[in-house]
């Protein structure tokens, strides 16, 4: 019980550590992530790719307490992690730390847009830093899996700019 409050503290200082380091950093550029879905809401509304964007769920949304949002989606031909994902990354960090036999799969995917061999480079990227982030958060190294399909495996079909935000993303798999 002493060593779960010792993580979770730690945890918790880690994060606030992280997010002061990176306080002065936009979130999104103008022309890339700031615009997607807006051209499709019906209102104008930038809603984000979907309701996972949102970075809002259940924290025991999904199975034996799992959080409920599995997908990190990222801005065009990057690998950093927006801020609005802190949360859930947490959420997936303290889940992990207070069940130490839990496996996870970062499996990440880019858009259709770039090489075979560049597009499961950045897949590999983003599904590092991922596990990067859970890793400083108390998750062991023998719970995480990365793989990278790059542009193997649509979220959604099409070559427009909802299909290619929805394919740049990292799914947490839990096994």
């Amino acid at each position: 019980m002493q060593a779960s409050k010792t993580i979770r503290i730690s945890i918790l200082l880690s994060l606030g550590i992280l997010l002061a380091a990176c306080g002065g950093q936009s979130a999104t550029r103008a022309g890339d992530a700031a615009d997607i879905g807006a051209q499709d809401a019906p209102d104008g509304s930038q809603s984000g790719v979907d309701d996972q964007a949102s970075g809002e769920f259940d924290e025991f949304g999904g199975d034996a307490g799992r959080p409920a949002e599995f997908i990190i989606y990222f801005e065009y031909d990057k690998a950093n992690i927006l801020g609005q994902y802190d949360r859930v990354l947490t959420r997936h960090a303290l889940h992990l730390a207070d069940n130490g036999q839990t496996r996870v799969r970062l499996e990440g995917h880019a858009d259709e847009r770039g090489t075979r061999e560049y597009n499961i480079g950045l897949g590999e990227r983003r599904a590092q830093a991922v596990r990067q982030i859970l890793m400083i958060q108390g998750v062991t190294a023998g719970q995480i899996t990365t793989v990278s399909f790059g542009e193997e495996r649509p979220a959604r079909e099409g070559s427009n700019e909802t299909a290619y935000a929805e394919n740049r993303r990292v799914e947490i798999v839990y096994r």
